[in-house]
């Protein structure tokens, strides 16, 4: 993963973002057997539509087209994070609370699991709600989180 590339990408990907009415939630690159992929992760109240995604490739295609940063062949991919989702940046873990989440932790040489509502974020840690208690997670500790989605609140009432 080139970081220079990243930062351009992230840069052009904001702006596209906002002219198109959408708040950028991330980006990355893969490398596959058919050349780099660029992902941008895009999201807004409400969901996107694919209609957002498309003028969001669109004006991200053209300007890195100028700019010609991708050396060979590549892809541009423009979605939605999901609604299970993983929280890397603090604005992520923000943007997530009072919703049921899964974090993966180490603490001293122990590595835990835990699931519960995200009640709180702090520039130094997180504090999860489980059945039991509420646990208090460092950043420092937290080696992968990720929003969990319940879909039997989604089954259809009879």
């Amino acid at each position: 993963m080139n970081k220079e590339r990243i930062s351009i990408l992230d840069d052009i990907a904001k702006r596209a973002s906002k002219e198109v009415g959408v708040s950028l939630y991330d980006v990355e690159e893969k490398k596959t057997n058919h050349g780099l992929v660029a992902i941008i992760y895009i999201t807004k109240l409400g969901g996107v539509t694919v209609d957002e995604c498309t003028s969001v490739s669109r004006i991200i295609g053209a300007e890195l087209e100028l700019l010609d940063i991708y050396k060979g062949k590549y892809t541009i991919e423009v979605s939605s994070p999901g609604l299970e989702r993983e929280l890397k940046y603090k604005k992520h873990y923000a943007s997530a609370i009072n919703n049921r989440v899964k974090i993966k932790y180490q603490e001293d040489e122990q590595r835990l699991v835990v699931e519960g509502i995200l009640k709180e974020v702090s520039p130094q840690a997180i504090k999860i709600e489980t059945n039991d208690n509420e646990i208090v997670i460092p950043f420092t500790s937290i080696k992968k989180a990720r929003t969990l989605f319940d879909f039997s609140d989604t089954k259809e009432k009879k």
